[in-house]
This record gives structure tokens, C-alpha cells and sequence, in this order.
């Protein structure tokens, strides 16, 4: 019975030693600003932007952009330059653990991501107090989104639009137990282990821009297991959320939707509440990364109007009611 316990006890110590590595914020020892093209937080921390204004005239609106997990600010290097033609000044920043930012690799937490969008907002504010800003998340920035203007617990940004393109809502409600237990193990034995994944699923139909970032040095390629538990973890959060987005979210998935499983996105779409006021576009030709496509162009248009004219109906013609979704999403 001693010896039982006391191997028990022992497990419990070498569990605790391997718990996952969440970085978290520092101190708090500086006013948040930007400064040197990036966001200083109020740890010090800082968050490298892509800053894209317009030239031809006042700014209109402001767009914060969240780019994806393993990814980084030049996912909207493209769109940028459009929105920017419309009026709109673009800051898409690189997010703590990702692109040039300290620590890469490594999970900085939920409630860290989401504190970054609050101070990244409130400096914006700041600098552009006469005119809407808008947070566009892309699957992981999707989640980060989600979870800022839908939590009770932590910092709300301070935003008067949000964009979802593929959120990445794929927690643990959705995972079959095969999933989810292997995940747990490996997060509390082997945390710091690097998987290269080999995926055999198709995230876009922009072939020539999927080949130009598996030769972006700047992409992270191998992921430490506790990185994709702290993802998870994100993610429960993003689909737990779901039902509470109302006025002034716009919502968008492709039909040919292939890293987020039916279960997930088709689940979330499920979850919105009828008649909260938010607004879904549903892109027969689009996969995960919307704004990336061979047809990116649609929705870097709708994207465009809901900023500028969130009232008037998306150009693209894709935006649905919620009463009539296609049959596979009901």
C-alpha cells in the first residue's frame, strides 16, 4: 500500500514536470503604444506590424487583422493593398509565438492573445478616434476574435465590427475521444515534442501561393505538442462562444472547407442564436483560406463593404439568413 502511494505520488510529480509550457504575460511595466513598426504591449512584448495605409485620401475605417496558427502578418499582404485603396488602414501584427516575435514557437496563452487584440484596439482608438474599427481574425486570429467580444472574463477589444474568416472552432466538444486523449497524454509526457504533420488535406486552390509559403522561412513547420494543446484550448473557448455573437459580426466559411472538420464549422454554424443580428457568407468556391484564394477576390470585396457599409448586403451575393443553409450545414 506504501509503495503503491508513493509510485502515485511519483507519477503525479512527473506529470506536473511535463504540464505544457504556457508563457503568458510578463509584468506589466510600460503603457502600450506603437512604436517602430510594432505594437509594444504592457509587458514589453513586442508584436511586429504590417502597417498598410491609404494614399489617396483620409482614412475611413481602421482593420486589425489576426493571422492563423504557424502563420504570420504576411498573410494579408495581398488584401491589404485593396482595403487600404478603399479607405481602410490595415494593422496586421504578428501574434506572440509566431512570425518574428520573441519566443517563436512557443504558446503564450489564450488569455494573452486576447489581452494583445484589447491594447492593440485601444492604441488604435487612440490614434483614429473618428472612425470604425474592425477586427478580421483568420482561423486561429479567428478564434482569438471570438473569444475577445464573446468572454466574460477577459479584455474586450475595443472594436465596432468583427470579421471571422474559417475561425478555427474545432475544440474538444467536436473531437472524438481518439483524438482527445491522445492529445492529453502527449501534452502532459511529452509537451516539448516537435510534429511536423504531414497533411493531406487541401487548405486552399492557390496552388502557387501554398508552394510560396512552404518555402517562407518565417512559417513555423514543426510544433511543439503543447502549442497544439494551448491551440485547443483556444479553440474550446472560440466554439463556446458561438451562440453569443449578435450585431455587427460577419461570419465566413467556404464550402470546400477541408482543415476544419464538418463536425466543427458545421457545428459552430449550428450554434449561432436566430435573430442576434449576426451576418454569415457562406463561398461555394472557397476553402480555409478564404482571403488567400483563387477566388479571394469575392470576399476580400464583402470584407470591404461590411467594414465600410456594415448595413448594405454583401456584393458577392453569399451572405445567408440563417434560415436557408445549404442542406450538409442544417
Amino acid at each position: 500500500m506504501i509503495l503503491r502511494g508513493l509510485c502515485f505520488i511519483l507519477l503525479a510529480i512527473l506529470v506536473s514536470a511535463c504540464a505544457p509550457r504556457v508563457e503568458g504575460l510578463g509584468p506589466l511595466i510600460e503603457t502600450p503604444r506603437l512604436a517602430n513598426d510594432a505594437f509594444i504591449m504592457a509587458d514589453g512584448y513586442r508584436l511586429p506590424v504590417l502597417e498598410t495605409l491609404p494614399q489617396d485620401g483620409p482614412v475611413q475605417a481602421v482593420l486589425v487583422a489576426l493571422h492563423g496558427f504557424n502563420d504570420y502578418s504576411h498573410a494579408f499582404a495581398k488584401a491589404a493593398p485593396i482595403w487600404a485603396k478603399a479607405g481602410i488602414a490595415v494593422y496586421a501584427y504578428d501574434q506572440r509565438g509566431f512570425g518574428a516575435t520573441e519566443g517563436r514557437g512557443l504558446w503564450h496563452g489564450t488569455d494573452a492573445m486576447v489581452s494583445d487584440l484589447a491594447s492593440a484596439t485601444q492604441i488604435l482608438r487612440a490614434r483614429y478616434p473618428k472612425v470604425p474599427i474592425a477586427v478580421l481574425g483568420e482561423s486561429m486570429g479567428g478564434a482569438v476574435a471570438l473569444t475577445a467580444i464573446t468572454s466574460d472574463s477577459l479584455p474586450h477589444p475595443d472594436v465596432d465590427r468583427t470579421i471571422l474568416s474559417a475561425p478555427a472552432v474545432w475544440g474538444r466538444a467536436v473531437m472524438p475521444w481518439w483524438q482527445r486523449w491522445p492529445l492529453w497524454a502527449m501534452s502532459y509526457t511529452l509537451p516539448w515534442l516537435e510534429v511536423a504533420p504531414q497533411i493531406r488535406r487541401t487548405p486552399s486552390d492557390n496552388i502557387p501561393m501554398l508552394r510560396a509559403l512552404a518555402r517562407d522561412p518565417m512559417m513555423i513547420r514543426r510544433t511543439r505538442i503543447d502549442a497544439i494543446h494551448g491551440l485547443v484550448d483556444l479553440m474550446d473557448s472560440a466554439y463556446a462562444g458561438i451562440p453569443q455573437l449578435g450585431d455587427n459580426v460577419l461570419l465566413l466559411y467556404g464550402l470546400n472547407e477541408d482543415i476544419l472538420p464538418d463536425t466543427a464549422w458545421q457545428g459552430a454554424v449550428s450554434r449561432l442564436t436566430p435573430g442576434a443580428g449576426w451576418r454569415l457568407a457562406l463561398y461555394d468556391t472557397g476553402y480555409h483560406m478564404l482571403i488567400r484564394d483563387l477566388n479571394a477576390d469575392l470576399v476580400i470585396r464583402d470584407i470591404t463593404s461590411f467594414v465600410l457599409n456594415p448595413d448594405s448586403r454583401l456584393p458577392s451575393g453569399r451572405e445567408r439568413d440563417g434560415l436557408d443553409l445549404p442542406r450538409s450545414v442544417n
